[in-house]
């Protein structure tokens, strides 16, 4: 994902502040407005000042995600608004609607141009005074009630600038969630190359090699020693069936793990692969857990590579794979009841590559790539339990 230019989040912030204003606006005339309709004996002013809200607002709403450069050229957004404002002006008689629809207006030209609407604020805030020294000339009016009108026009400025600062609040909080997100994701498309590249060194890639040395020997060996060049050719036909199995191996490997889908089933469904190809019984008991994707793949990953090692080794005619939680972790155990063999003491890498373990070796490589720890326990004719511990919770 790339990183949103700047004024581009400063536009999907200021849509959406808009939004915000126009519906706060409309929600508070409205209810002033209906008021008015009951209380007044001049009903159809307060029904068309209503129809007016609704329209104005739900046109507003509808158009600045459909045209969000409203927000960066602001001159026919707020245009239409100023005339809208006379517009409530003239319904309302200078009313309460007029006053919360102008300190709306103040706010929508906040977003819109922030600190550069200074102007315009000053042009609503005379506007204002000059209805309020109408209505205290035409009126008798309480001096609170007084009070309350001279203080609307300047409030109505200070609704605007609460609206600029808000706006680059969340402007600094978008961007900074926008760099959180893609260093995220920039975090983990770098895991999963380099899990990529350790899933290919581990298998396809040393067969490769293998079948690289064996073709620079061939050619010389053609005349020379007919037997040998035959046995390379050999190694070289092996080595790309070989090569060609591990490829789809790692290929079905890496489809073992369904994020989508809870862990339960996705180990349930690799033991029933496994129990229906080699015919024999395979079952999945697990805790309701939620690992890491990470997590789960690798754990994905040890279970099918214990099967296999089951499959080729342990001439077994059952195995159990659990998972539980345990403190701040989980444990994950595969047991079977084959033909089981003799740990080394130390059951160190080295000693188990030496005495032909590796697929042990690894599992426990892959354990120990998401801060876990694999230990085996088998002896001969009791079988073999493989754990591995895993911090995750």
């Amino acid at each position: 994902m790339d990183e949103l230019p700047q004024h581009r989040v400063q536009q999907i912030v200021a849509v959406a502040l808009s939004r915000a204003v126009l519906l706060t606006r409309a929600t508070v005339c409205l209810t002033s407005a209906v008021v008015s309709l009951l209380v007044q004996t001049d009903g159809v002013r307060s029904a068309l000042l209503i129809l007016v809200l609704l329209l104005s607002t739900a046109a507003g709403v509808a158009a600045l995600p459909r045209w969000p450069t409203l927000v960066r050229s602001p001159v026919p957004l707020l245009t239409a608004d100023a005339v809208l404002l006379l517009v409530v002006l003239g319904l309302s008689s200078g009313g309460m609607t007029y006053f919360v629809y102008a300190a709306g207006a103040a706010a929508l030209a906040g977003a819109a141009l922030g600190f550069a609407a200074i102007p315009l604020w000053a042009a609503q805030t005379v506007q204002g005074l000059a209805v309020c020294a109408v209505l205290l000339d035409s009126q008798e009016v309480p001096s609170a009630l007084a009070g309350f009108l001279l203080a609307a026009p300047p409030a109505a400025v200070l609704a605007g600038i609460g609206t600029v600062l808000a706006q680059r609040m969340l402007t600094r909080q978008m961007s900074r969630t926008v760099e959180l997100i893609t260093d995220a994701q920039r975090s983990a498309a770098a895991a999963e190359r380099a899990r990529l590249a350790r899933e290919l060194h581990d298998s396809v890639a040393k067969t490769l090699r293998a079948m690289s040395l064996a073709a620079v020997a061939l050619p010389g060996s053609l005349r020379r020693q007919p037997a040998l060049a035959e046995q390379l050719a050999d190694v070289i036909s092996q080595g790309a069936t070989a090569a060609s199995a591990e490829a789809r191996q790692l290929i079905d490997g890496m489809r073992l793990d369904a994020p989508e889908e809870d862990f339960a089933t996705t180990l349930q469904r690799v033991c029933a692969l496994w129990s229906a190809e080699t015919g024999i019984s395979a079952t999945a008991t697990v805790a309701p857990v939620d690992p890491p994707v990470a997590v789960r793949y690798e754990l994905s990953r040890i279970a099918g590579e214990a099967l296999v090692n089951v499959q080729r080794h342990a001439a077994a005619t059952r195995v159990g794979i659990t998972i539980s939680e345990r403190g701040r972790g989980l444990v994950m155990t595969v047991r079977d009841n084959g033909r089981g063999f003799e740990v080394p003491f130390e059951a160190d890498l080295a000693a188990l590559q030496h005495r032909g373990h590796a697929g042990i070796v690894g599992m426990m490589e892959r354990a120990r790539t998401i801060g876990g720890s694999l230990t085996v326990e088998s002896e001969p004719g009791l079988g073999t339990m493989i754990r591995v511990r895993v911090p995750v919770l």
